[in-house]
C-alpha cells in the first residue's frame, strides 16, 4: 500500500500543494472536514501524473467562496444542485470543490441530491477506481478510505461500475468509460462491457443530463492528448450527442504535435504550463465561428472559457515586458521566464514570429541551460556547501544567474562570491583522554593472571622433574645415608634394629614437607636447580631391582650427596654417618606399596646412627 502522506508530499506540484494548504486553511475556519477525492487519488495510487484536483467537503461550499477567494483562489464556475464550486489557484491549479452528497435516479438521467457522509458519498461514485479518498484533516492526514476495494481494481487496471445500473441511471458514464481508456489504456471487466454495450445498443445516452453533458464536453480539451480523444469519442458515436459539429476534422494536427513539443520542452525549464486552453484553441481552428460561439457557451467553467478568449492579449503582454530594457540582462529574462503566468509564455512561444522573442526563447531553452554544467560542484563542497546548507538551492541559482551574466569567470572570483555563504569550518576535534583502557584492563588482568598461572604451574613441573632427576637412574633408585635413613643390613636376627634404624628418617621427611610448599607459594621466579640438596626421595619412585648381596661385609657405601649451600649445616652433623657402614642385605627389600609424593628438604640435625654388629 503506497505511503499517501509521501505521494501528497512528492508528487504534487508546488501550485498544486498550496492550493490544497488554502483549502484546508479555508475548511478549518468554517469548522469542517475536507478530503482528496476522484481522479486526483486514481493518479495518485497508479502513477500517472496530477492533471486536476477534486476535494469533498462536509457542508455546503458555496459558503465557502468569499473565504476562497481571499485566499488567492479564483470561482471559474458553479452548480448550486450538486454544492460545487469550479475554483483555479495560481499556477493554474484546476480544483473541483464538492459537497459531500448521495444521488438518486427516480428516471434516468433525472438525479437528486441528498448531502451525506464521506463514505456513503464514496459508495455512491461511477467506477471503483474512483470510489477512493484520502483525508486531508489534522490528526488523520494522509489516511485513505477505500470502501469498495478501488486499488485492487487500479492493480489490475480494470474500471468496474459501482453500481450495475450506472449505464441507466447516467448514461454519460459511457462517455467517461471511454475516455478512461484512451488516457489510461485500462479496460472495462466482462460484466461492465456488457452492460456499457448493452446501454449503446439501447440509446441511453439521449437521457444525458445537461450539466453532464458541459462537464464531458470541457473535459476534452484538460485531456493530454485531446484529438486522439475527440477521436475515440466520434467513433463510438458520442460527439452526435455532445456537440454534433465538432469533429477531429476540425483541429489542427500539425500545431497541436507542435504545441505539446514546445510544452515539453518548457517544463524541462521548471515552466509547468496547462496546455488546455492552447489545446481548445487548436482542436476548434477550422470550426466556424458562430458554432464555436455556441461550444463556448455550453461548456462547464466560464472562467476556462475566459482564459481561452484571452490568450492573445495574455502573449502580448508578456512580450512587452520581455522585450523591454530592464529584462535585457540574461538573469532577468531568466526569472521572467519562470516567473510570468505559464500560459501565457507557452503561447506566446508557440505563435510568435518576432525573432527578438524567438532569439530570448533559444537562449531560454537552449544556450542558458548548458551553463549549468560550468557550476562549481566541488570547490562549493570544499567550502562546505552541501545540500544539507540552508538555503543551499537558492544559493546553487545565483551562482546559476551570475554565470549567464558573464560574471564568476575566475576561481577566485567564484570562491569570493561564495565565500558569504560558507559556513565555518568545525571546531578541531578534542581528543579526551579518558580511562578507556580501564574497561578493558579486567580482561588483561585475568589473561596476565591467567598466564602467570601457567607460567607458574610450568615452574613447579620443572621443578619436580628435576627433583626427579636428581633423585638416581631410570632403572635404580638411591638411597642417600644423608637422609637419616640409617645403614640397610639384611641380618634376619636383627630386624627390629632395622626398623628402628628406619623410622627416625621418615619423621624429618613429614616435617620437611611444610616448609616447601612455603618456598613453592613464595617463588615466583623459577629457582636455578639444586643439585647439592640431601637426596630427596621421589615422588614416584621407580619400583627399586634388587642387588645380590656380597658374601661378606659390604664395604661402606659412600653416599651420592648434592649438598646445597643451604644445608651446610646438615651435611656438617652427617657426618658420623657417612662412615658408619651398612651390611649387605641378605633378602631382597620388599617393594614400595604405594609412592608417596614427598618433597625432600635439608636433612634434620640430628642423624640416627645405625648400630655396629
Amino acid at each position: 500500500m503506497p505511503d499517501y502522506i509521501y505521494l501528497l508530499e512528492n508528487r504534487l506540484s508546488h501550485d498544486q500543494r498550496h492550493a490544497l494548504a488554502q483549502l484546508r486553511e479555508a475548511a478549518r475556519e468554517a469548522g469542517t472536514i475536507l478530503f482528496l477525492t476522484g481522479d486526483a487519488v486514481r493518479e495518485l495510487t497508479s502513477g500517472h501524473a496530477v492533471r486536476s484536483l477534486e476535494v469533498a467537503i462536509h457542508g455546503n461550499p458555496l459558503k465557502l467562496k468569499k473565504s476562497i477567494e481571499q485566499l488567492g483562489g479564483k470561482v471559474w464556475g458553479e452548480h448550486e444542485p450538486t454544492q460545487s464550486l469550479y475554483l483555479c489557484f495560481p499556477g493554474t491549479v484546476r480544483v473541483d470543490l464538492i459537497g459531500t452528497h448521495t444521488v438518486s435516479y427516480p428516471k434516468p438521467g433525472h438525479p437528486v441530491y441528498q448531502p451525506a457522509s464521506i463514505q456513503e458519498d464514496l459508495r455512491q461514485r461511477d467506477f471503483t477506481v474512483n470510489a477512493m479518498g484520502i483525508s486531508l484533516n489534522e490528526g488523520s492526514f494522509g489516511l485513505l478510505m477505500d470502501p469498495l476495494n478501488g486499488a485492487a481494481d487500479i492493480e489490475t487496471r480494470t474500471l468496474r461500475l459501482v453500481s450495475n445500473y450506472g449505464f441507466i441511471e447516467d448514461p454519460s458514464l459511457m462517455i467517461r468509460a471511454t475516455r478512461y481508456r484512451v488516457r489510461l489504456g485500462w479496460e472495462m471487466d466482462v460484466r461492465t462491457q456488457t452492460r456499457y454495450d448493452n446501454a449503446k445498443g439501447d440509446g441511453l445516452i439521449e437521457a444525458i443530463t445537461p450539466h453532464a453533458l458541459s462537464q464531458e464536453l470541457e473535459q476534452i480539451g484538460h485531456e493530454e492528448e485531446g484529438l486522439t480523444v475527440l477521436r475515440a469519442l466520434e467513433a463510438e458515436g458520442w460527439m452526435k450527442t455532445l456537440f454534433p459539429a465538432w469533429s477531429a476534422a476540425k483541429a489542427d494536427e500539425d500545431k497541436l504535435k507542435a504545441l505539446h513539443e514546445q510544452a515539453v520542452n518548457l517544463l524541462v525549464q521548471g515552466v509547468h504550463a496547462d496546455i488546455s486552453a492552447a489545446q481548445m484553441q487548436l482542436l476548434t481552428a477550422k470550426m466556424a465561428a458562430k458554432d464555436l460561439a455556441a461550444l463556448k457557451k455550453t461548456l462547464l467553467r466560464p472562467g476556462f472559457v475566459e482564459e481561452w478568449d484571452s490568450l492573445d492579449a495574455m502573449a502580448a503582454a508578456f512580450q512587452k515586458v520581455l522585450l523591454a530594457k530592464e529584462n535585457a540582462a540574461p538573469s532577468a529574462g531568466y526569472k521572467l521566464f519562470t516567473g510570468y503566468d505559464p500560459e501565457a509564455v507557452l503561447w506566446l512561444g508557440f505563435t510568435s514570429k518576432n525573432a527578438a522573442v524567438q532569439e530570448r526563447y533559444t537562449q531560454f531553452l537552449k544556450v542558458w541551460p548548458e551553463v549549468r554544467q560550468r557550476i562549481p560542484h566541488a570547490l562549493m563542497m570544499e567550502m562546505r556547501i552541501t545540500p544539507e546548507l540552508g538555503g543551499y538551492k537558492e544559493i546553487l541559482h545565483g551562482v546559476f544567474l551570475e554565470l549567464i551574466d558573464g560574471r564568476l569567470t575566475t576561481p577566485e572570483e567564484i570562491k569570493a562570491h561564495l565565500e558569504p555563504f560558507s559556513p565555518p569550518a568545525p571546531p578541531p576535534q578534542v581528543t579526551v583522554k579518558r580511562a578507556r583502557p580501564r574497561r578493558n584492563a579486567e580482561p588483561k588482568v585475568k589473561e596476565q593472571a591467567f598466564d602467570d598461572d601457567e607460567d607458574a604451574d610450568s615452574l613447579d613441573d620443572d621443578e619436580e622433574e628435576e627433583d626427579l632427576d636428581d633423585l638416581g637412574g631410570d632403572d635404580e633408585m638411591e638411597v642417600d645415608l644423608k637422609l637419616g635413613s640409617g645403614e640397610m643390613r639384611s641380618d634376619d636376627d636383627d630386624a627390629d634394629e632395622d626398623e628402628d634404624a628406619d623410622e627416625p628418617p621418615a619423621k624429618p621427611a613429614r616435617k620437611t614437607a611444610e616448609p616447601k610448599k612455603a618456598s613453592k607459594a613464595e617463588a615466583a621466579p623459577k629457582p636455578a636447580p639444586v643439585k647439592e640438596k640431601p637426596a630427596p626421595v621421589k615422588e614416584k619412585p621407580a619400583p627399586v631391582k634388587e642387588k645380590p648381596a656380597p658374601a661378606a661385609k659390604a664395604a661402606p657405601a659412600p653416599a651420592k650427596a648434592k649438598p646445597s649451600a643451604g644445608t651446610a649445616k646438615a651435611t656438617s652433623t652427617a657426618k658420623p654417618a657417612e662412615k658408619a657402614p651398612a651390611k649387605a642385605a641378605a633378602k631382597p627389600m620388599a617393594p614400595a606399596k604405594k609412592a608417596v609424593e614427598v618433597k625432600a628438604k635439608p636433612a634434620p640435625k640430628k642423624l640416627v646412627p645405625a648400630k655396629k654388629h
